[in-house]
């Protein structure tokens, strides 16, 4: 497994972030597949597919990420590009700023779970989640997958740390 470490200026828009941009680009750029993205938040550069919540952003679809992901069949995605709100507070911002009602289950354990056994449904044997947050949980041994791929991002001060794993499905 790789671990690596930089440091960065913080940005909302994630794949802006320069080390990430370049770990993007390096999983992504010979890719020839079905790459998603089901929290796009508009990034249409590395996925082939890609969804957001919010109406008002230019995406292919505004679905639920779980309803997102429910639409592809098993094992048919090469690539998932997992980047969620990070937080129970981020998800009620996200969904109170698009109109929808936050229901106990979207701020538990279960928001997390249910993206993660779907992009395990999707995943094809030998394809990749890249993970994003403020953990280095990824997928799981649970489900299949094995981390290839650590990289954390200092943003100094006080701003927490962004996380990247990049998980590789062997079963």
């Amino acid at each position: 497994m790789i671990i690596s470490q930089e440091w960065a200026m913080p940005n909302k828009e994630t794949f802006k972030i320069y080390p990430i941009n370049k770990l993007l680009h390096r999983y992504t750029d010979n890719l020839d597949g079905v790459v998603l993205d089901p929290f796009s938040n508009g990034e249409k550069d590395f996925c082939t597919v890609n969804n957001d919540l919010n109406e008002s952003i230019e995406c292919d679809y505004h679905l639920d990420a779980t309803e997102f992901l429910r639409m592809f069949k098993c094992q048919s995605v090469d690539m998932i590009l997992y980047d969620p709100p990070y937080s129970p507070r981020q998800v009620s911002e996200c969904y109170k700023g698009v109109g929808k009602k936050v229901t106990q289950l979207d701020t538990s354990a279960h928001f997390r779970s249910s993206h993660l056994d779907q992009i395990a449904r999707v995943l094809k044997i030998g394809g990749r989640c890249i993970s994003f947050g403020w953990n280095t949980n990824g997928v799981g041994k649970s489900r299949g997958f094995v981390t290839e791929e650590i990289l954390i991002i200092n943003h100094g001060g006080s701003h927490n740390d962004t996380l990247v794993t990049v998980d590789r499905k062997i079963r």
